[in-house]
């Protein structure tokens, strides 16, 4: 019930007054997070809490199966905004195991509207079907695609013009690729962290690379 959770804000609220009495004074007064996180919209995937940090110290976007796509004007707008105005100096694209959207991508479960958007994790099976077919059980399928998701997504933000005139400006940024595992709540890098547009190329495939041999699927 919504009473409940407005109970729980409170209790919250004075925990935190307790422990710092000016943290709403500060929060309320600049938005200055160093790091953006484009992750799932899945509920079990709590952005702060994964990483340890407060509100404000996280800038947040998130959709099913934590997608960029180039025509998404709410994402674009998010990655625009995070890095020409708040000047973030990260951004952290974040899959997770256990993804449904991924999952239903790859069995061509229908679901809905969500088929339209999911079309873009399918379009990523299809690049690598050849490897997918050498892999015997469905559920490494499913963390193979949830990883190769996650690698697309981060060369995805690379390549807007939004952190491609960064760099060419000298902007400090970083793009990385993570998965996070609902098992053991462990966050892990899948090896794709970009710096410079010189490296997308280079970093990209041997990221793939690395991931395939990983799976025993090269």
């Amino acid at each position: 019930m919504i009473d409940q959770l407005l109970k729980n804000n409170k209790t919250w609220s004075l925990a935190i007054q307790e422990e710092d009495p000016d943290f709403f004074n500060r929060l309320a007064t600049q938005q200055a997070p160093h790091y953006l996180w484009i992750g799932c919209s899945d509920s079990r995937v709590p952005a702060n809490q994964i990483v340890g940090l407060l509100p404000g110290d996280i800038f947040v976007h998130r959709n099913i199966a934590n997608l960029v796509i180039h025509t998404d004007l709410n994402c674009l707008s998010v990655i625009q905004y995070a890095v020409d105005i708040l000047k973030i100096q990260h951004i952290m694209v974040v899959g997770h195991y256990g993804c449904g959207g991924i999952k239903a991508a790859l069995n061509g479960d229908r679901v809905g509207l969500t088929d339209n958007w999911l079309r873009h994790v399918q379009d990523i099976k299809q690049k690598y079907a050849t490897h997918f077919e050498k892999i015997e059980t469905e559920h490494k399928k499913w963390d193979l695609l949830c990883k190769l998701n996650v690698i697309e997504q981060t060369i995805n933000v690379c390549q807007t013009t939004i952190v491609q005139e960064a760099w060419a400006k000298n902007q400090m940024l970083t793009v990385y690729g993570l998965i996070y595992s609902l098992k053991n709540g462990i966050l892990t890098n899948l090896g794709i962290t970009i710096k410079h547009m010189e490296e997308v190329t280079t970093v990209y495939e041997q990221a793939i690379k690395t991931m395939l041999i990983k799976r025993d699927v090269l």
